[in-house]
């Protein structure tokens, strides 16, 4: 396996981020930029696809940056409309493209700064992301016969057949979701259906060894006797266990939030994003040893 750069190496290192404690206000600088999948920038030899499931953690609440990001290299395709534009906060941008017109409280989450991570080590590559999450959906939503699955999966198709004829792949996904589920009662079924959902992806996008990678939800709130969220991160910790080519961040010692001790706030956001990153290409590696 090859060594870590001293990139990763100091994304492994991060420490307790401190609570925002702010709404996440609406997005700023429209429009959105247009931009071409079928192409690539200079410096780019082939498109990767990432597609982001889960719930309004991978969606993202965080506080957005001044300047959104402008750069070719990274595209995302639009939630409403399938068009793509340069990638920029918030992902899941549910308003118009040119003024924002019906946006929702959509903010900064953990796919943009794990596009950069990988770029960072990847500089050939250029990245399309599929936003697909939903607040609040349960993990029976993502089943086969539900709603948001069928969706990611048109989306994740139509943007294969429109990327660079033999330049485009699906690299990973990224799953962030639990906080629906994490009720005593659901727990004992979510490890079959998370080992479905991996297995399901797989064939439907006939990608047999499909990178996945999961991540705990916050453990700011106390569990009660309803809610165990403890025990649900441990269920997302035992995926490599159960299914090969599969990860989980761990993002328990991560307790900064938006104020309602839920939502992680943009630092941690950031934070899951590299360590996305990092597991991503763990897996990458350990696959090519």
């Amino acid at each position: 396996m090859r060594l870590l750069t001293p990139l990763l190496a100091l994304i492994l290192s991060a420490g307790t981020v401190l609570a925002q404690k702010v709404d996440t206000p609406p997005p700023t600088k429209p429009p959105l930029i247009e931009s071409d999948i079928g192409l690539l920038p200079e410096g780019t030899d082939h498109l990767d696809l990432i597609l982001l499931i889960g719930q309004s953690n991978m969606k993202g609440r965080g506080f957005m940056p001044a300047e959104p990001l402008n750069d070719p290299r990274f595209i995302m395709m639009h939630l409403r409309n399938d068009q793509w534009y340069h990638a920029r906060h918030p992902l899941h941008l549910t308003g118009h493209p040119e003024t924002f017109k019906g946006h929702d409280n959509a903010g900064v989450g953990p796919g943009l700064a794990f596009a950069q991570t990988i770029a960072a080590e990847s500089p050939a590559a250029r990245i399309g992301l599929l936003p697909c999450a939903k607040g609040g959906s349960p993990i029976s939503l993502w089943s086969k016969n539900g709603n948001l699955y069928a969706e990611a999966i048109r989306r994740a198709r139509l943007a294969l057949k429109r990327g660079p004829r033999g330049k485009t792949r699906l690299r990973a996904v990224l799953w962030l979701q639990g906080e629906a589920d994490s009720k005593v009662a659901k727990l004992p079924t979510y490890a079959d259906s998370l080992n479905d959902l991996v297995d399901r992806l797989r064939k439907d996008l006939k990608s047999p060894d499909l990178p996945f990678i999961a991540c705990t939800i916050g453990e700011m709130n106390k569990d009660t006797a309803e809610v165990n969220r403890a025990e649900m991160n441990k269920l997302l910790l035992d995926l490599p266990n159960q299914r090969k080519h599969t990860a989980c961040v761990d993002a328990r010692d991560l307790t900064g939030h938006i104020g309602d001790s839920v939502h992680f706030n943009t630092q941690s956001q950031e934070e899951i994003g590299r360590r996305y990153a990092a597991k991503l290409l763990e897996l990458e590696s350990q696959a090519r040893d």
